[in-house]
């Protein structure tokens, strides 16, 4: 097998696959990428199993159809030190040779056809939602949701579609994040999907998508991309039962002002305390070694102050997402869950015990 590529096209599309490689063991073929390229037409896949991703291009050149395996990150190196020029790659043996000019470089293969396969999309159910609303929704709930949970299923968000909306939710058990989107479902339906897909799906899509799912696999794709990732299975906790029914106070808020004034006492300490009182708002800290304080005037309406003791994080999150000028501040009591609205965005933030 014989290609040629700018080294531009190549670089980038490594890049690109490199979250969908084994990192820790390079014998694993699963480290590898595979290439096969055919006149007018190439393919390159990287999966790790759990996650896939296949790119289709035609800035190749072929010179000899065929395809090969190499370790992505090795190759990646490798492409990076060479110049902005082209380059040539070549299989012989059981090894790949990267030429360019005199630069030339070999890395051992495996057989191309013990390479995984990926699913199928044929055949498979399909999801109708608004794809762009989707990718921007996966956005603001990301922060929320857990790494390393023992309970597997909060290590992902959640799509639960209903026949008249759909809710896309994220939990770390401190706060849990609800986006909810209007649509008309014939199906109910409820699939937990990894964080680690769903940062990579915020990364490759950008426009109209197709998602395709059956009970194992998630399945997205576009005129060049093709991207799959394994469902977690498990049963996602009842998160309507923690969104309040009622609020005793529903405050609207500056967020410009909100955030300058949590990122001032975040300097001394993320762990912050938010007085809410009748004429103003007062943020300090709860360090007890160095003071920091500050406030801004605001009517809020309350005829008895409420203290909030919060991780200044969960607050800057939804701050960071929302996309209005204001948003609502929705109390209780000081010691029960809050919430934070903007819209069909919403956080159920757990305050600190102190």
């Amino acid at each position: 097998m014989k290609i040629k590529v700018q080294k531009q096209i190549l670089e980038s599309i490594l890049i690109s696959v490199q979250p969908f490689l084994e990192k820790k063991d390079d014998t694993q073929i699963t480290s590898h990428i595979l290439i096969e390229s055919y006149e007018g037409r190439s393919v390159i896949r990287a999966t790790d199993h759990e996650i896939g991703l296949q790119i289709e291009t035609e800035r190749f050149e072929t010179i000899e159809g065929g395809s090969f395996t190499a370790n992505g990150k090795k190759l990646l190196d490798i492409i990076r030190i060479l110049r902005d020029e082209e380059i040539r790659l070549e299989t012989e043996d059981s090894h790949l040779k990267v030429i360019q000019k005199r630069s030339k470089f070999k890395l051992p293969i495996f057989d191309p056809q013990a390479y995984p396969s990926f699913p199928v999309k044929d055949e498979k159910p399909k999801i109708s939602l608004d794809s762009y609303s989707l990718i921007k929704n996966f956005k603001k709930i990301s922060p929320a949701i857990d790494t390393n949970n023992p309970k597997h299923e909060l290590n992902g968000a959640l799509i639960n579609i209903k026949r008249e909306y759909t809710d896309i939710v994220g939990t770390d058990t401190k706060r849990l994040a609800i986006v909810k989107m209007e649509n008309v479902s014939e199906k109910e339906l409820a699939l937990i999907l990894p964080k680690k897909a769903i940062m990579e799906i915020q990364k490759l899509f950008l426009d109209k998508i197709e998602i395709y799912y059956d009970e194992n696999t998630l399945i997205i794709t576009n005129e060049d991309l093709f991207f799959y990732t394994r469902l977690i299975n498990g049963k996602y906790p009842d998160y309507e039962r923690i969104i309040p029914k009622s609020l005793k106070h529903e405050i609207e808020l500056p967020k410009k002002e909100m955030i300058d004034a949590i990122r001032m006492i975040t300097t001394i300490s993320h762990e912050i305390r938010i007085s809410i009182e009748p004429d103003r708002i007062v943020f300090d800290s709860l360090s007890t070694d160095v003071e920091a304080k500050t406030e801004i005037e605001r009517v809020t309406n309350i005829e008895q102050s409420y203290q909030l003791t919060i991780n200044s994080r969960h607050m800057l999150d939804f701050l960071s997402q929302s996309e209005s000028e204001s948003f609502i501040l929705g109390i209780n009591e000081a010691t029960t869950p809050f919430m934070v609205k903007d819209g069909n965005f919403i956080t159920i933030i757990m305050p600190i015990v102190i």
